[in-house]
């Protein structure tokens, strides 16, 4: 008896053990009362999800309207940069204008006062020239008698021309000056300039052939005692040293043809004298017409 419920007993053990294997099978063949992983329902969610594209994304196709913008954001910042440093450089050019304006009247003033000292000096030569009328008379009727001609040889003996104060005009024509310039400016400078030539002209030309005949008929016709001490003396800027007092007569020879020559040519001298001041006294109206107008134009003073 006792060894048949010992085998009762044994397989009523592994009934149960068998029992309790196969609900532990069936427990995990049930997939669906389990919790699905997360991950895989993220990666479920992206692939049901609309795919949208960046606009920036390397596989984004940009429209022409896209390109237009660009384009024009470009472009505008460009022209704006251009205008910008054109702006600029219109300001500095203009500075430097005005400069070569200011420095041109500085010039001015020199000449100004240069010009009114020689139109001093020709009109003392003219006064005295004028004398020459009644010492012909004399000097014909007494060739001996020529103390009347010192002063007449003092004032035809040497000259004083204008020098132009250039430097502006020349900063102007070398460095390009001119084209910073309005047209106004510019052709009133230029005017001057000309004006200024053409009493450079005068002065080689008819001035000089008239200055160089009375000096070479005088050698003929001077005493070289008397005619050397006013040869000593020098013409300046300021005036003569010379004065008009002979020490003798001044005739080496007097031959009234050749005394009538000298005066012939100091009559033209006279004349060419006259010339000589009326184109000193218009290139002053220039320069003082332009110290004006750039006065009231710039307000320089």
């Amino acid at each position: 008896m006792s060894e048949e419920k010992k085998i009762e007993r044994s397989d009523k053990q592994e009934t149960s053990q068998q029992s309790a294997v196969g609900s532990q099978h069936s427990a995990t063949e049930k997939p669906s009362t389990s919790p699905q992983d997360p991950a895989d329902n993220q990666q479920s969610a992206t692939e049901n999800m609309e795919v949208h594209k960046h606009p920036h994304h390397v596989t984004h196709k940009k429209k022409w309207g896209e390109y237009f913008l660009e384009f024009l954001m470009l472009f505008l910042a460009v022209f704006l940069g251009f205008l910008a440093e054109n702006f600029r450089e219109h300001q500095v050019e203009k500075e430097r204008a005005k400069q070569y304006i200011f420095s041109f009247c500085e010039d001015l003033k020199n000449d100004t006062f240069r010009i009114k000292t020689l139109i001093k000096y020709d009109e003392d030569k003219i006064a005295a020239l004028m004398g020459m009328y009644s010492c012909y008379d004399t000097v014909l009727k007494k060739p001996e008698a020529t103390g009347c001609m010192g002063e007449l040889v003092k004032y035809s003996r040497s000259n004083r021309s204008l020098v132009l104060t250039e430097r502006t005009i020349r900063q102007l024509a070398n460095a390009g000056g001119y084209r910073l310039l309005n047209k106004e400016d510019a052709d009133s400078i230029i005017a001057y300039e000309n004006a200024y030539k053409a009493y450079l002209d005068f002065q080689s030309t008819v001035f000089q052939t008239s200055q160089d005949n009375v000096r070479n008929t005088l050698n003929r016709l001077a005493n070289f005692k008397v005619i050397a001490p006013l040869q000593l003396t020098t013409a300046t800027f300021a005036g003569d040293t010379i004065g008009g007092k002979l020490i003798g007569s001044l005739f080496f020879k007097a031959d009234p043809a050749l005394i009538n020559q000298w005066f012939n040519e100091l009559a033209l001298y006279l004349r060419t004298n006259n010339g000589q001041r009326n184109i000193m006294m218009q290139l002053n109206e220039k320069a003082v017409g332009l110290l004006r107008f750039y006065h009231d134009k710039y307000h320089i003073e």
